[in-house]
């Protein structure tokens, strides 16, 4: 499991408290699961996670700015094609409280890259960490398992309205 409480620092106490899927616990709940998180820091320029690796860690952020990154292919003839790296987002510790929580599901790569545009504080959670507290602990598990399915729903809501938003800019201005 992970380094324990111990390892939390006391000012990242009160952004711990206000994480959105540890919302629904009380105290000694919420230092359950913190207890399997472990403080990691990056520096702005640093890679958090890579697109297409395998993945089993989710990250509740406490301070910083990333950069969320995807890899585009674009065909530049017939037979030729480039890589780019497009950036799709930033985020910020103030707007989200966790990224990564897609790990928490499945072996499937990460679907994004994210980069530490500013010096960042973390809470890294394990899959194998998490599986094993809700077992043990299944009222707090489904606790925290509502509060990620509600981050998930919000993200494929803001996805399929950027999408709606695309295809309706691309119909306009195929239809000039």
């Amino acid at each position: 499991m992970g380094t324990g409480l111990q390892a939390i620092e006391a000012a990242d106490l009160a952004r711990l408290g206000a994480v959105d899927i540890l919302g629904d616990l009380d105290g000694a709940e919420r230092d359950r699961v913190l207890a399997i998180a472990r403080r990691v820091v990056f520096r702005s320029g640093e890679t958090v996670m890579r697109e297409d690796e395998c993945g089993d860690t989710m990250y509740l952020f406490i301070s910083g700015e990333v950069d969320v990154t995807k890899n585009l292919t674009l065909k530049l003839g017939e037979r030729d094609f480039a890589k780019a790296e497009k950036s799709m987002n930033k985020l910020s510790a103030e707007h989200v409280s966790i990224f990564g929580e897609m790990s928490m599901f499945g072996p499937e790569p990460r679907s994004a890259t994210i980069t530490a545009s500013s010096d960042c504080v973390l809470y890294e959670i394990r899959r194998e960490d998490f599986t094993a507290l809700c077992d043990a602990e299944p009222r707090l598990g489904l606790s925290v398992l509502r509060r990620v399915a509600g981050v998930l729903c919000s993200r494929v809501r803001k996805g399929n309205e950027d999408v709606l938003k695309l295809s309706t800019a691309l119909s306009i201005a195929l239809s000039r």
